[in-house]
């Protein structure tokens, strides 16, 4: 996929980067991104996706924008209170980068639709909120074979990873999954989400940013992916720390005696959002 006159100047920092280029550059333009939600950990991702010459990015919400959300949901303004959020980050989006291709899933992803949604998309990068859209999306992301870039968020950390189960490490065990890290939810009503708690706006612009630059570097294919590894963020500490995650194989999905093999254990998932704290997750 070649490039334009105009868009080799508008991405001619990329082009000069040695671990990007020319062919870089049309790797991204060619590339296909599922975001999960327009919320906190959205809107950064889609800013810097934009900007950075992703063909084509979907986006998948079906919240409207409230004024209570612009203090971290950058790809909003305040005209859009009201709004579809995946129509006012397409209109966001289309000012940032004319050259990007967006297509709004004004929906709930639930079983019904995840396949096939997720399927039209090369990589999948979840900002949701809640159990039971991270569990689909992990399960959906498994059996259609996509790479998936996680982030959660709690009031002054954040946490990231990249999930790739469908592959192998260099032990010769499969990648780790969410279930792997995460067997189960916890129990409803144990755990607070961000709205209860707070979160600080900031922080989940900092996330959002390196769940961008993961994507990135999973479609080119640079650096050393986060595949089992967690990175932490402390922003009162301002400390980061990477953790290792590890293959379980007692987990249901791609354990050694599996019982989930399809999408029919989930019921319909709640609204995506901004990314509720980890001990949630």
């Amino acid at each position: 996929m070649t490039l334009t006159p105009e868009e080799i100047e508008r991405y001619k920092r990329h082009l000069v980067l040695r671990e990007v280029g020319g062919q870089g550059q049309q790797k991204l333009k060619a590339a296909r991104v599922l975001v999960v939600g327009a919320g906190g950990l959205g809107s950064p991702m889609l800013l810097y996706l934009a900007a950075a010459g992703i063909g084509t990015i979907g986006v998948i919400d079906d919240d409207v924008v409230s004024l209570d959300n612009l203090q971290r949901q950058v790809v909003h303004e305040t005209a859009a209170v009201g709004r579809p959020k995946v129509e006012s980050a397409r209109e966001t989006i289309g000012r940032i980068n004319p050259h990007v291709e967006v297509v709004c899933h004004n929906e709930r992803l639930t079983a019904a639709n995840a396949l096939e949604i997720i399927g039209r998309y090369d990589i999948v990068a979840d900002g949701s909120d809640n159990f039971a859209t991270r569990y689909l999306v992990n399960d959906a992301c498994y059996f259609a074979k996509r790479p998936l870039v996680f982030a959660a968020l709690g009031p002054f950390d954040g946490y990231l990873t990249t999930f790739k189960p469908f592959e192998k490490g260099a032990d010769g065990n499969p990648l780790p999954s969410y279930r792997c890290v995460f067997p189960e939810a916890p129990p409803p009503g144990t755990v607070a989400n961000c709205a209860e708690v707070g979160v600080l706006g900031v922080v989940a612009g900092v996330i959002g940013t390196l769940q961008a630059m993961e994507v990135i570097k999973e479609l080119i294919g640079i650096g050393q992916s986060l595949a089992g590894r967690l990175l932490i963020y402390d922003a009162r500490a301002t400390r980061f720390e990477t953790v290792r995650i590890a293959w379980d194989p007692d987990n249901p999905l791609t354990g050694h005696t599996p019982t989930i093999h399809d999408l029919s254990i989930h019921k319909e998932g709640e609204g995506e959002g901004d990314g509720a704290p980890i001990c949630a997750v």
